[in-house]
Formats: structure tokens, sequence, C-alpha cells
């Protein structure tokens, strides 16, 4: 089956910025299924734009910024 975006559902997103881009928690369900965990880089291309790029690794900066945004994501999760 391949995926359709309308059935990917989000219930919780926030995003931490930074001089190189954005990093972005987020929970999504597929199709009513189990809520999933989903982190997401944007590097700043420019002034004002972004682009999105692979996760990989992130810095010290960037791990403790997004820890409290993880763990308010778990607790959407229920």
């Amino acid at each position: 089956m391949p995926y359709d975006m309308s059935l990917d559902e989000c219930s919780f997103t926030k995003s931490v910025e930074n001089e190189m881009g954005r990093l972005t928690v987020s929970v999504y369900s597929y199709n009513k299924g189990p809520k999933k965990l989903q982190i997401t880089r944007e590097n700043r291309i420019g002034e004002n734009e972004l682009r999105f790029g692979k996760l990989g690794r992130m810095t010290k900066d960037e791990a403790e910024a997004v820890l409290p945004l993880i763990q308010e994501a778990v607790k959407a999760m229920g």
C-alpha cells in the first residue's frame, strides 16, 4: 500500500531554532495506528530559507534544546 498523506495525523509539533536552522519534534499516527515520535532538521540556506536535511548527529546544544520538546511529545503520546 503506497503512502497516503491524508492518513497521516499530526497530534503534536514544536520546533527550536538557532543560527544553523530548525529542529522539529512531532508525533504522528498513520491510519489511526500507534503514535510515533519524529525529529526533523531543516538547515538554513541564506537568510530566510530553510531546507530539509538529514538529522544525523546533534551537537550537545541541539540535544539540550530538543530534549524538553521530546519529553513533552512523549507525554502527548499518552
